[in-house]
């Protein structure tokens, strides 16, 4: 059994997206960021950092949207997430999964709050953002152009889940994710499994159904 915690939309949504793909028991904990609850003394018990997602492992408070995500592939081979250690396509996901998690998500931290260290220069690390968001859809759409229909191939996985998070997060830019053809068609793919239908009740979202 799983405890997820969460807040609708919003780094959570990959680990939320693995959890139901797995189809192992979990239980749901909102953190109420109006309330601010992320900075609660009963959260930072679980999450020092006061972000979310955090997921009870076995009794036990992990962090790092990524790495849990990674952690349940490797804890659920059946549901065929991620290859298998020694697989031909193993580096290629471990790349992916890196290249998400450190060279596009935090342009993303940058976009929506672009004065968090340096006020004075906000507009300019905005644009410099976008820019950089936007190169990073540019080469996964001519990835996936010679490459695809997902990021590995004919077989959807955990990395296209974690790209679908990002592109979701693109909804609002002046130039989302879906407007790059094979980057579109990968999302309007992933958008039909049941999983994703699901994890919108679940967390109430409604943009970007």
């Amino acid at each position: 059994m799983y405890t997820l915690y969460f807040s609708p939309g919003s780094a959570n949504l990959v680990v939320h997206l693995a959890l139901l793909e797995i189809g192992s028991p979990y239980t749901l904990e909102r953190v109420d960021f109006d309330k601010d609850e992320q900075h609660g003394a009963r959260y930072l018990a679980l999450n020092p950092l006061g972000v979310v997602p955090t997921l009870v492992v076995d009794g036990k408070p992990h962090g790092e949207a990524a790495a849990l995500a990674m952690l349940l592939a490797e804890r659920h081979p059946d549901a065929r997430l991620a290859p298998l250690a020694g697989s031909p396509q193993r580096a290629d996901y471990l790349q992916w999964m890196f290249y998400l998690a450190n060279t596009l998500q935090p342009l993303f931290r940058q976009w929506f709050f672009p004065g968090d260290h340096l006020p004075e220069a906000a507009e300019t690390i905005k644009h410099a953002a976008r820019i950089g968001i936007e190169k990073c859809w540019s080469h996964i759409d001519a990835h996936l152009a010679q490459h695809g229909p997902h990021l590995l191939g004919e077989q959807h996985g955990l990395v296209d889940f974690y790209a679908l998070m990002l592109m979701r997060w693109s909804r609002n830019m002046p130039r989302p994710a879906t407007s790059w053809p094979h980057l579109a068609a990968l999302a309007s793919a992933l958008k039909a499994r049941p999983s994703w239908k699901r994890l919108y009740e679940l967390e109430g979202l409604t943009e970007w159904p």
